[in-house]
């Protein structure tokens, strides 16, 4: 792995950045901007989504920022309004054209959907169609428990690249980890430096990770924040993150995490927080087919 800038080799063997700027609830005037800063500050992997609605200000922002789209890793999902065969074939027109770009990178669905899950199938077999025909470099999922996976893979044929999940140090999902590995799949985090855990309105008796006592003593050991801490922590397990940030120097500082390692003892420390305790909707509970929310043309 680069010092500054580790890599990690997906399971068809692409290579993907381990650290990806997320975009999710970027408002779309500030999405181009973030982006353009964060391939400039050396970011080359960047996650959006259909239903961030911010598809078409990533592709501006990897335009206007002058790195080649050849060293950008794309990655976005689609949306569960979109799920069956031919919805999805039409969902990654819809976001390539957004985007601007002819093949993405990384295509994973949003949701298991489980209310609904033959929809789910046809989706994911359109995934399996648009990378067999070179549309897409690898594919995968989003909040799938290892019964939604097992589920999946009776039914289908390329094992999933990816497994984008809740995961911070609050809730670190460590059966979700083993079904990931055991069947060669990335482990990727959302909200990885524990954001659900403050974001306003999600709660006033949410405690932040961030003012967690241990992430503080770690941080102040290595001369880092408690962001870059739970980074590294990330990184050093072999997952990988997309912290999220329209703050230029926030987005830089998410990025300076390669320089250090922890012991274990401060790994076990960290993992210690663990709450099980989920922040983010329940993939079982929640039916987001419900929400009404349909993804534009253009």
């Amino acid at each position: 792995m680069n010092a500054t800038h580790e890599t990690i080799t997906l399971n068809n063997g692409v290579t993907m950045p381990a650290i990806g700027l997320g975009v999710f609830q970027s408002p779309p005037e500030e999405t181009a901007a973030a982006v353009d800063a964060a391939l400039r500050t050396g970011y080359r992997h960047i996650d959006t989504a259909a239903c961030y609605l911010n598809e078409r200000q990533v592709g501006e922002g990897i335009r206007r920022s002058g790195v080649d789209r050849s060293e950008v890793f794309i990655e976005t999902k689609v949306w569960v309004a979109d799920y069956g065969y031919d919805e999805t074939l039409h969902a990654f027109d819809k976001s390539a054209g957004k985007l601007g770009v002819d093949v993405i990178d990384l295509l994973i669905l949003h949701q298991p959907m489980p209310q609904h899950f033959v929809r789910t199938i046809g989706a994911y077999k359109a995934l399996e169609q648009l990378l067999a025909d070179g549309r897409v470099r690898a594919i995968g999922v989003s909040n799938f428990m290892p019964h939604h996976l097992a589920n999946l893979l009776k039914e289908t044929t390329v094992v999933p690249a990816v497994n984008q999940v809740e995961l911070h140090p609050y809730f670190t999902q460590p059966d979700v980890q083993a079904s990931n590995a055991e069947h060669g799949i990335l482990t990727q985090a959302w909200s990885p430096i524990g954001g659900i855990t403050f974001y306003p309105g999600f709660g006033d008796e949410r405690r932040s990770v961030m003012q967690e006592e241990t992430i503080k003593a770690i941080a102040s050991a290595h001369d880092k924040s408690p962001a870059q801490v739970m980074l590294r922590w990330h990184i050093q397990q072999g997952r990988s993150a997309i912290p999220k940030s329209v703050d230029p120097g926030r987005i830089a500082q998410n990025f300076d995490v390669f320089g250090f390692t922890f012991s274990d003892d401060e790994i076990a420390g960290i993992d210690a927080l663990n709450t099980d305790v989920r922040l983010g909707p329940s993939p079982d509970d929640v039916d987001p087919s419900t929400w009404g929310l349909e993804i534009p043309e253009a």
